[in-house]
């Protein structure tokens, strides 16, 4: 088995996502993967995640999201950043 490199993303969802419940689900469905960051609400109407973890971990958190909030998320920017290895958990910020 390959084992994952360490990743940091940061990904800003847009669309009807504030006020339906998106932060909490996110932090719920962190707890499935080996996933550590945060997500927040941006005073734009957009909400910010950020996270930490395996490749793989990510690449399938991100996607539960996706799947879970799609009818909500109009687009999505994503960008790769330095590990900062920052987090010890998954939490919402207000």
């Amino acid at each position: 088995m390959a084992i994952s490199t360490l990743q940091r993303r940061q990904i800003v969802y847009s669309g009807e996502v504030q006020g339906v419940g998106f932060r909490y689900t996110t932090r719920s469905l962190a707890r499935g993967f080996d996933v550590a960051g945060y997500v927040r609400n941006l005073p734009d109407r957009r909400v910010e995640l950020v996270v930490e973890g395996p490749e793989d971990q990510l690449d399938d958190f991100l996607a539960a999201v996706g799947e879970r909030m799609s009818g909500r998320i109009r687009s999505v920017e994503s960008a790769h950043c330095p590990i900062i290895n920052e987090f010890a958990s998954f939490k919402i910020r207000y």
